[in-house]
């Protein structure tokens, strides 16, 4: 939120000059999606205090969830040589305030009641960009935050490829063309 802040206060003149306040898209890839997802449901709730700032959407990529029961996704990819179920244990141990588990609504959007939060989504137009690939052990969470947004309204677009691993993008470049394609469309589909 404070970034946000920083960005509607700026006397930057490369942003007063040259961007589109009006055209902002939060985006992240996997902790950052988790982030980008945290912050738009935070800056969804104050649109009129963050003018001339107007965010039309998330993009989450890879975005980072977790939870205490396993996935499919999960358990088939348990020796993953990128990501493995347990490395992301670790680091939500590490992250998750103390005395919580991974499905502390942190972690794990599909717990908690956040109803409210994604109707103003909703009535805000937003729409919501999630990618990912079959490769990643957190694919059926990406999947199943699809669903659960669209069963609440959310206009939602997702891409996930065959293949692949956390954060492939990064490291494959016709990975990487393809993904930025997929934001091109996306961010220009307004």
């Amino acid at each position: 939120m404070e970034a946000l802040e920083w960005v509607r206060t700026t006397g930057e003149e490369w942003l007063t000059e040259f961007a589109d306040f009006s055209k902002c898209f939060l985006m992240g890839t996997s902790a950052g999606g988790n982030i980008a997802y945290h912050v738009g449901l935070r800056a969804v709730t104050c649109v009129d205090r963050l003018m001339p700032v107007k965010i039309q959407g998330l993009i989450l990529h890879h975005p980072y969830f977790g939870g205490v029961d396993r996935t499919q996704s999960e358990v088939r990819l348990a020796n993953d040589k990128v990501f493995p179920p347990c490395v992301a244990d670790v680091m939500w141990d590490l992250g998750l305030p103390i005395g919580v588990d991974r499905d502390h609504e942190y972690s794990n959007p599909m717990t908690g009641e956040r109803s409210h939060d994604f109707e103003k989504v909703r009535d805000q137009g937003w729409r919501v960009l999630v990618t990912g690939c079959d490769g990643d052990p957190l694919v059926d969470r990406q999947i199943g935050l699809v669903k659960m947004l669209k069963e609440k309204g959310v206009d939602v677009v997702s891409e996930f490829s065959e293949g692949g691993f956390h954060g492939v993008e990064h490291f494959d470049d016709s990975k990487a063309k393809i993904l930025y394609s997929v934001v091109k469309n996306f961010v220009l589909c307004l």
